[in-house]
């Protein structure tokens, strides 16, 4: 017997102009003006500024005229190509007075200058070497990373001369030059391992008693002076713990990283532009969105002319009909986009003005206690959207608040029952353990077992290892090695 089976399958297939308005919602500020400044390029029918006459729709609507396809017409009587004139087409402006009064000209700053390599080599100029030490002390150099380290072992380095530059030399010739380049500024560079940059530095240093005390642990003894095990330090080096003190406050002024420190190491600082600010004025929140998102943009009076030149033509021919089809081309794009520039203006802000209302009393007050907990989905319910467009917004967003510039999506936690019953967010949590340590005693720091104890008696029971993950994503290394002499 044959049957049949029908088989009803739904799915839901966003459009192209839906997934480019997500896009849209997506992107920051800085990346919104390039995705406009790309637009702008590249449709001619697309103009930031004010719009001089509200004339266009008419024309838009009326245009296009089916019934003239069968026309026969002498072309030279309209010429097309006088309304299509590429020095019509606007550059896009990045001047401050394109956006509203009250936002500041902010742009990507560059650090300018030679990079850190180049500083090295410069040095290396005044210092004497012949061609092959040279050649050696140059790829040294080219080996140092932007901590100011040289992490790959001398054998590897040893091979690649071999290989790459044809120099043939043992290990201790590439020592020796290693020397040298440690001898560069700033103190500590070319360094294999940390102790070995800590030791650098200390030895450029004024000899006296705590300084050769701080090169002896370090050399005798890193693993104990790491893991804080200042007892053994002071019996292994028979000091006091006060001679103990400044060796350690000696070591503790050096710079692990020495390539950090130069100023013209070549590389994009990070620049955040809020996409929003939050204000308190008469005591009530005032939300604002970044004027930069919220272009002034209208379809070009130069494109709509066209059209009212090729309606008002008695005789249409078959190319000025095809030029007017591109014309209506560019200018559905043009009308789709303003269009979605205003819909994701309004989502950008219905979405955090919500955020605003729903954690009110933080913005109002600054604590970070006061933080309700608050999941996409709280969020997303409220506006009647959907929790990836949430998402969109708040995982790339920043927001301006009276206590600094702040990532949107910080604001959002897991909660959990304190002992009365009430949901308090994770972060709310985290703040306290945060308050606790900073508090404790550096000679005897607290356990997690005892941090979860305090926070128990606090009225949040969690477990010792929910403790621990706490302290971890806080960035709050273990007991041990926060403590102190």
């Amino acid at each position: 017997m044959l049957k049949q089976h029908l088989q009803f399958k739904l799915s839901q297939k966003l459009s192209p102009q839906q997934i480019q308005l997500m896009k849209l919602i997506q992107l920051p500020t800085q990346a919104f003006e390039q995705r406009l400044k790309q637009e702008l390029e590249e449709n001619p029918a697309l103009e930031s500024g004010k719009e001089e006459t509200d004339a266009l729709d008419d024309v838009y609507e009326d245009t296009y005229d089916d019934s003239a396809d069968n026309e026969n017409i002498d072309t030279e009587e309209i010429n097309i190509d006088d309304y299509l004139s590429d020095d019509e087409i606007p550059d896009y402006r990045t001047q401050a007075n394109n956006y509203s009064a009250d936002d500041e000209d902010k742009r990507v700053p560059y650090a300018a200058g030679t990079s850190f390599n180049q500083y090295l080599i410069n040095q290396l100029n005044t210092t004497y070497l012949d061609d092959q030490e040279w050649a050696i002390a140059e790829f040294l150099v080219g080996s140092v990373d932007e901590s100011g380290y040289i992490r790959r072992p001398l054998p590897d380095i040893m091979d690649d001369l071999a290989f790459t530059q044809n120099i043939y030399v043992d290990e201790d010739k590439i020592e020796e030059i290693l020397k040298v380049v440690q001898d560069l500024d700033p103190p500590g560079v070319a360094a294999r391992s940390l102790d070995e940059c800590l030791i650098i530095q200390l030895k450029r240093k004024e000899k006296k008693p705590s300084v050769e005390l701080a090169i002896n642990i370090l050399e005798r003894s890193f693993d104990h002076f790491t893991k804080k095990h200042y007892s053994k330090l002071i019996q292994k080096h028979h000091v006091t713990e006060e001679q103990l003190k400044e060796a350690i406050s000696e070591i503790e002024r050096l710079n692990p990283k020495p390539g950090g420190s130069y100023s013209g190491n070549t590389r994009m600082i990070e620049h955040i532009v809020p996409d929003f600010s939050i204000k308190i004025v008469d005591g009530e929140l005032e939300l604002s969105l970044n004027g930069r998102n919220a272009p002034e943009l209208h379809v070009s009076k130069d494109y709509s002319n066209m059209l009212e030149g090729y309606k008002n033509a008695k005789e249409k021919s078959k190319s000025q009909k095809d030029t007017v089809m591109f014309i209506k081309q560019k200018l559905d794009a043009a009308k789709w986009f303003i269009d979605a520039i205003r819909q994701r203006q309004q989502t950008l802000f219905i979405t955090m003005n919500t955020i605003m209302e729903y954690q009110k009393e933080y913005f109002m007050t600054g604590d970070e206690r006061k933080l309700r907990p608050m999941i996409l989905k709280d969020i997303a319910d409220k506006i009647d959207m959907d929790v990836s467009t949430v998402s969109r917004v708040a995982n790339s967003k920043y927001v301006d608040t009276p206590y600094g510039t702040k990532l949107i999506k910080d604001f959002f936690s897991e909660s959990m029952k304190n002992e009365q019953g009430e949901d308090v967010s994770t972060r709310e949590i985290k703040k306290i353990l945060e308050t606790v340590i900073r508090d404790e005693e550096k000679k005897k720091p607290l356990t997690d077992a005892k941090l979860a104890k305090i926070l128990k008696e606090r009225g949040y029971p969690i477990a010792r290892r929910t403790v621990a993950k706490y302290r971890e994503q806080l960035g709050i290394p273990v007991a041990r090695l926060r403590k102190e002499i």
